[in-house]
């Protein structure tokens, strides 16, 4: 079979590689591939569905600015409903929320607290904050967006073809994905838990880079808060919960370490979770509708790593996204172009000054 030719071979089909690839077709000449038989599988398809503006650190704010930003120029001139209104209330001890909440978020009062979200009980806490900048994603849809995008531009998409081999010759790579074999100028790491493993089939020292566990469900409830109103996040990290089409979405918020793989919820997580929420809030759970498990994946900085390997001139690296995925994703993609194409930030529309302090801040180590 003959190989197929590009400028980017990008590997993996989730929020981070197709933001990419929807991005970056108008000026290169770009193949994607994902080793499942669909896209999004794995955390892409496992997300709370809400970006934070005051969800992490100074670099990641940024870039979530910059992406909302982003998605609101795609919502105006496509007309596709990406994002809804969707505050965020941060509750706790007093300590607990002095020291989670971000300078963005305004402290209100418990009582302000319960007014917005009254299945609350008052005894749970003591203190509360809220961010009321934050909206709900459509993650399917964006998602879908992104790959209509890059189809559209040119890029070929294949899925179930897994990297089995990859050789660089000084001058660009040979890569077997599936039973394709693709050359390449320039390969992009955006696999996900699974990236550090990529370099290492690449001939790449890795990043350090760890998948963490984040399970959630869709629960069924007598007193559902309605939809529309705000998502409720424990200080401490012991929860979420938020309103869901189906009921409720709830998560442990646990960061267990874990290989690599399809995770799946284990037994009596969902369970206790719901058990502990009773104390806290007045939800009348009635059943579990679904529940899965996400895989965060982060290097010891916390940031996302962006950009060319130190080591390998013809090796990007787009992952380490954590829980930041979706919320970074146009901003990192549009980082990322310029990175690849070496354009001129002004020229997409992009500030110069931004670009390149999110580019010092991702680089890799």
């Amino acid at each position: 079979m003959s190989s197929l030719e590009c400028d980017v071979l990008i590997i993996g089909g989730g929020i981070a590689g197709l933001s990419l690839a929807s991005a970056l077709a108008p000026f290169s000449s770009v193949v994607l591939v994902e080793s499942e038989g669909s896209l999004g599988y794995h955390t892409s398809s496992r997300s709370a569905r809400q970006l934070i503006p005051s969800y992490g650190p100074e670099p990641v704010l940024d870039l979530t600015r910059r992406t909302l930003a982003l998605l609101d120029g795609v919502q105006s001139s496509t007309g596709l409903p990406l994002t809804v209104p969707r505050s965020f209330l941060l509750i706790g001890s007093d300590a607990d929320v002095d020291a989670k909440a971000s300078a963005s978020m305004r402290r209100i009062s418990p009582a302000e607290a319960l007014a917005l979200c009254p299945q609350l009980r008052p005894e749970a806490f003591d203190a509360a904050a809220i961010d009321t900048e934050c909206v709900g994603t459509d993650t399917d849809l964006l998602l879908d967006y992104h790959r209509r995008r890059a189809s559209d531009d040119g890029v070929i998409i294949l899925t179930a073809a897994p990297v089995t081999s990859a050789r660089y010759d000084g001058a660009g790579w040979s890569v077997r994905a599936g039973y394709r074999p693709i050359t390449a100028e320039v390969v992009v790491n955006a696999a996900g838990a699974w990236a550090d493993g990529v370099a290492d089939l690449c001939g790449v020292a890795p990043q350090g880079l760890v998948p963490f566990r984040r399970t959630a469900a869709i629960v069924t409830a007598t007193h559902a808060p309605p939809v529309g109103t705000p998502m409720v996040a424990a200080a401490d990290d012991s929860f979420y919960y938020r309103p869901d089409r189906e009921g409720v979405l709830i998560s442990p918020c646990e960061a267990e370490p874990a290989e690599p793989g399809d995770a799946q919820p284990h037994p009596g997580d969902v369970e206790r979770l719901i058990e502990h929420l009773a104390t806290v809030a007045d939800l009348g759970v009635t059943g579990i509708t679904r529940a899965w498990t996400g895989l965060r994946t982060e290097r010891a900085s916390g940031l996302p790593v962006v950009g060319f390997d130190v080591g390998h001139p013809g090796f990007f690296w787009l992952a380490g996204q954590g829980g930041y995925g979706f919320q970074t994703s146009s901003g990192i993609a549009e980082l990322a172009t310029v990175l690849l194409t070496g354009a001129d930030p002004e020229d997409l529309g992009a500030d110069s000054v931004r670009i390149q302090a999110a580019a010092e801040a991702l680089r890799p180590s």
